[in-house]
This record gives C-alpha cells, sequence and structure tokens, in this order.
C-alpha cells in the first residue's frame, strides 16, 4: 500500500517508541526562508538506535537532525537549530535547495523541559476524534500549551489557514487539523485512480456504492468501502470541512442523494462527474429537493480543473488537483 507518513502517523510512531522504552525525540520545522523544501510544522521521529521517520527538510539535513536527536535525548533537552546555505554552494554543505530552515527539537520525557508523553497522547485522541488543536511552544523557556480555536485568535488562524508558525521571537503554534479525507461515491474506474492518489497526498478515503459488483473489496483493498445507499452511509460520517465529497457514479440515484447531503453539510470541497448538461439537469433536481440555488456554487461541476483529461487517471489528476486548490485557498 502506497501512502503518505501523515504527521500524526509521525507523532505516533515518537509516542510508540517513548512508550517502547527505545526513546524518542520529535523535531520541527519552525520557520523556513528562501527555497527550503519543507513547509514549517513539517515533522520528523527519531528513536534513540537513530531510526527515523518524517522529513524536515526533503533528506538535505535529516543526517544531522538525527545526531543532535541523539544529543538532545542523552541531555533530556530541547535545542532550537538553524541550517542554510545560498543556492551556490548549497549542495556541498547539504541543504541542497538553499534557503534557511530552523528547526526545534524536542526529547520526549518527563523532565521540566522535554515534550510530555501526555501532550503527545492528546494529540491522538484529538487526531481520533476530527478536533483541531493548537500547540503553543516558547522557544525558550520550552513550556507549552495547548490553544482553542474559539477561546484564542492566534490558534484560530492558524487552524483555519493549515498554518503554523512564529508568533515573535519566542513562540511557536503548532496547528493541529484532522485529517484530511476524501469520501468517493460511485466505485467506477476513476474512483480505482483517484483514491490512491489522494492516499498519497494524505487523505483518508471512503468509497461509497450499494452496488455489490463495484463495491468489492477488491477493488479497492487499502480502502474502507461501503455498501450502504449514499444518504445512509453518509449520515454515519462527520462531514467536516477537512473533508472532500467526489460523486462518479453518473447515477442520479446515487450521486443525488450524495450532494444534497453534502450540501447540507460543510465539507471543503464537493465535485461531481458530468457534462455541463448533465449538471444543469441535476441542479433541477436539487431545486425540486429544497436545496437552496445559493448553494449550487459550491459545486464543482463538471470535476476537475480542466486540464483536457480524457482517461480514468487523467481526470483522476485533474480532480485531485482541484481539491488541492481549493483546500489551500483558492475557494
Amino acid at each position: 500500500m502506497t501512502e503518505a507518513v501523515t504527521p500524526d502517523a509521525i507523532r505516533q510512531t515518537a509516542l510508540g517508541w517513548h512508550r517502547a522504552g527505545q526513546g524518542a525525540v520529535l523535531a520541527t520545522v519552525v520557520s523556513a526562508w528562501g527555497s527550503a523544501p519543507c513547509a514549517v510544522g513539517a515533522q520528523m521521529a527519531i528513536s534513540g538506535q537513530g531510526e527515523f521517520a518524517g522529513s524536515v527538510s526533503g533528506g538535505c539535513v535529516e543526517g544531522a537532525v538525527v545526531l543532535e536527536a541523539l544529543a538532545a535525548l542523552a541531555g533530556r533537552s530541547p535545542r532550537l537549530l538553524r541550517y542554510g546555505i545560498t543556492d551556490d554552494s548549497a549542495f556541498a554543505a547539504g541543504l541542497a535547495c538553499g534557503g534557511t530552515i530552523e528547526v526545534m527539537v524536542e526529547p520526549v520525557g518527563d523532565s521540566p523541559q522535554e515534550l510530555p508523553e501526555g501532550m503527545l497522547a492528546a494529540l491522538a485522541m484529538a487526531h481520533a476524534t476530527r478536533k483541531g488543536i493548537a500547540l503553543e511552544t516558547h522557544l525558550g523557556t520550552w513550556s507549552r500549551r495547548f490553544l482553542r480555536a474559539e477561546d484564542d485568535p492566534a490558534a484560530a488562524v492558524a487552524l483555519a489557514q493549515d498554518r503554523s508558525g512564529r508568533q515573535g521571537e519566542a513562540l511557536f503554534i503548532a496547528a493541529h487539523n484532522p485529517s484530511l479525507r476524501l469520501i468517493v461515491v460511485g466505485a467506477v474506474h476513476i474512483a480505482q485512480a483517484l483514491v490512491p492518489m489522494a492516499r498519497v497526498c494524505g487523505y483518508t478515503c471512503t468509497v461509497i456504492d450499494p452496488r455489490t459488483s463495484f463495491a468489492a473489496v477488491a477493488r479497492f483493498p487499502d480502502d474502507t468501502v461501503v455498501g450502504d445507499w449514499p444518504d445512509t452511509a453518509l449520515a454515519a460520517l462527520s462531514l467536516d470541512g477537512r473533508t472532500a465529497v467526489v460523486t462518479l457514479a453518473h447515477d442520479p440515484k446515487l450521486d443525488d442523494p450524495a450532494i444534497s447531503f453534502a450540501l447540507r453539510s460543510k465539507p471543503f470541497y464537493i465535485g461531481c462527474l458530468g457534462s455541463q448538461r448533465t449538471h444543469a439537469a441535476r441542479l433541477d433536481r436539487l431545486r425540486e429537493q429544497g436545496i437552496d440555488p445559493a448553494d449550487f456554487a459550491r459545486i464543482h461541476a463538471p470535476v476537475g480543473l480542466d486540464i483536457g483529461a480524457k482517461t480514468p487517471g487523467e481526470i483522476a489528476v485533474s480532480i485531485l488537483a482541484q481539491m488541492t486548490q481549493i483546500l489551500r485557498g483558492e475557494r
């Protein structure tokens, strides 16, 4: 199975290493300038044996970070590292793309400055219950506290923009949002191409189709396949702002109930397969169901960016590209 190493999986790995007695360190990019390869908030877990999961520089300085992490673990003390080089001489120094990054290295433990095991466990619980939370770290004292969007404006902005960052010189706020989810209605050929691509991009995928021959587990061996009717299946899921819904069945009996449900919920993306003529007829049916026409602008149809896609794989690329465009702010 091919999938992304998600931020939650990285933190879970660190928690597992710590609980197994191997020792664990969490490294986090807290600042980045120029052509740094990883975004602020990117993380890497390092074990006491030097194993690691995740990345803070796309491979440029991971070896150096591992050595610093082992030293931090031995000393039970966090540290702030800085790596930077000009593009002309970057390759020789290790940061091959140039730019500058700052990396916070935190051993997991129970000393005053270490990252508490309980905080990692709390982040895992927030992830499991799909609740967004921000973690504020003081880079001088290494004190930490959780912030909720409803209580703290900086946390609200970080979570809404899905963007971690420095607050002044001393504070770093890490945004920990629920994982991305893709719900596909219609277990067709396009879905077979789209779902693995989305998984690589960090989405947890669910495929819904009541047609037994389409919804065979063998067609989607690495994902959740639900054989219920779409409105029943979607009612059991929480369509929050980290969820995308794509209807591909090209059958009104399956697509329309899913679209209607999605429009009454808050997914960040709703995409529907079909021509402009098909979509116009779809909107007429939705009006008859009492859907407010003002909500029709939330539907992306024909689904995907217009890149001239023809094959199932190409159409899947166009859909995932459009999902990314909407997710990252082009709403």
